[in-house]
């Protein structure tokens, strides 16, 4: 149905009654059943969409930019009443009663919450395989993971189980996936979008962003979630007004850069040869291809995990089977319960899987007392040369292009028990979240195992807009037409 049909155009449908949000819900989550028994993509469906889409038919959000579109939301944002996990066993029963903002926008513009998708527990993954609820899938092929953490969010819109999905992405957790699964995935500048209602791994990194089969659809959702909101202190009024034009920024004159530290990694051969041919199209196209530099780019990973382990470490100890969420108190021994610190690790010991837990001790290790100025404070440190990279080469260039990864999606299992070869797959990823910059994957092609290349745009902060325009170009350049059948 949304194949051929952009969001946009269907909601102008619904608007003038040549469609029916009641129909085209019911189609989707009927059609959805089988192909999830394969992906395990959607890990719930909201009960209200149908009474929801009613509204919509009874002409409730006529004057909404996203009346009657179905979305599906990554399992980390809170929706009232519906299950709101992170994928963690410890939040395995967790209903919010309040929606997040990002997502309350969404529906104040007539959007449908049509579900809730799978991801990496607490967001903490590059595969999607570390979900308490089963690993996702990759819908181009089942052997292959999806991505993460927002794999669910991703190969739902690969495989056309929603138009549009909302995920987060904290070092690369919507473009990574949106590069595996053959789509487009934006994340926006830090700050742009309220993080109310998001459920915190890392706060100084988590961003709301979008999926979508093409540019335009994903922007339109990014652009109606963009708001300011009071109750997210890092949340900042935008600079520009809209993201959503269907205009292509005139490629002539563009100054693009390409890192050498990107171009000189371990990239795969067909990846690469896509890469180089799409920075030659744009070069024939008009645009004058600068290289940039980011020297800090080998130090991007470790920075990433010991900023981000400490504040999972701080944002995760109030999961402490008290206020809310899972409280197990069993031992395998039957031991009676001894005190405190006993009630809180078996609570965690049981609520939180393998990762989560690697990832608590390294950030509360890296936040003690002996410790901090050494790890901590230090990566804060080089996190600020990272940024400074990305501000030089804005210097010479206008957008930077290049990889999302250094390889297509990978097999499940094959990272599983190598947590270092895991986190190196966020290398290139990682620092345009550190330095809190906009970027986005587009679809760039097939490898020859029919499996989704991406091309990953960079932009200086809050060019949000000139980014979307300039993707738009690239999208016509590129062609890029092919569906996975799952």
């Amino acid at each position: 149905m949304f194949k051929k049909q952009s969001v946009s155009a269907y909601s102008k449908k619904v608007r003038a009654r040549e469609a029916s949000a009641e129909k085209t819900v019911t189609q989707l989550i009927d059609g959805q059943r089988e192909p999830n028994k394969k992906l395990n993509a959607i890990l719930e469906i909201n009960e209200r969409a149908l009474q929801r889409a009613k509204e919509v038919d009874e002409g409730r959000f006529d004057k909404g930019r996203l009346t009657g579109v179905p979305i599906l939301v990554k399992d980390n944002f809170c929706v009232a009443g519906q299950s709101a996990t992170a994928a963690s066993r410890i939040l395995e029963n967790f209903k919010p009663p309040y929606t997040a903002h990002c997502i309350q926008r969404l529906e104040d513009e007539g959007a449908i919450i049509i579900g809730k998708t799978n991801m990496d527990e607490f967001a903490m993954g590059s595969s999607n395989e570390n979900s308490f609820f089963g690993p996702c899938r990759n819908p181009w092929n089942l052997d292959y993971v999806p991505g993460g953490s927002s794999g669910g969010s991703a190969a739902a819109v690969a495989a056309g189980l929603a138009p549009i999905s909302v995920g987060s992405d904290t070092g690369g957790s919507i473009r990574q996936p949106a590069s595996f699964c053959g789509v487009v995935g934006i994340k926006p500048t830090y700050g742009a979008v309220s993080r109310y209602g998001m459920i915190a791994f890392a706060s100084s990194l988590d961003q709301a962003g979008t999926f979508g089969r093409s540019v335009a659809d994903a922007a339109l959702a990014l652009e109606v979630m963009i708001d300011h909101d009071t109750r997210d202190a890092t949340n900042v009024r935008t600079p520009f007004a809209t993201l959503s034009t269907n205009k292509s920024l005139p490629l002539k004159g563009v100054r693009v850069g390409v890192v050498k530290e990107y171009m000189a990694a371990d990239l795969n051969k067909e990846l690469r040869e896509a890469i180089e041919g799409n920075i030659e199209t744009l070069k024939q196209q008009g645009c004058e291809i600068v290289d940039v530099s980011l020297p800090h780019t080998d130090y991007a990973i470790p920075v990433y995990y010991l900023v981000a382990a400490s504040e999972a470490s701080s944002n995760l100890s109030r999961y402490d089977g008290v206020r809310y969420g899972l409280r197990d108190l069993s031992s395998p021994t039957d031991e009676p319960l001894q005190d405190l610190n006993d009630f809180y690790k078996r609570t965690r010991s049981h609520g939180f899987g393998d990762e989560v837990k690697r990832r608590i001790l390294l950030g509360t290790f890296s936040l003690s007392a002996g410790y901090f100025d050494a790890f901590y404070a230090k990566a804060c440190q080089v996190r600020r040369l990272i940024s400074d990279d990305f501000k030089n080469a804005y210097e010479k260039c206008d957008f930077i292009v290049g990889p999302v990864s250094t390889a297509p999606a990978f097999k499940m299992g094959e990272k599983k028990d190598d947590p270092i070869s895991m986190y190196y797959n966020d290398i290139l990823t990682t620092p345009a979240s550190l330095a809190g910059l906009p970027s986005m994957s587009l679809p760039l092609g097939l490898s020859s195992e029919r499996l989704p290349l991406g091309l990953q745009v960079i932009a200086p902060p809050f060019h949000d807009d000139k980014m979307v325009m300039f993707a738009n170009a690239l999208e016509e350049l590129i062609g890029f037409t092919e569906v996975c059948n799952v």
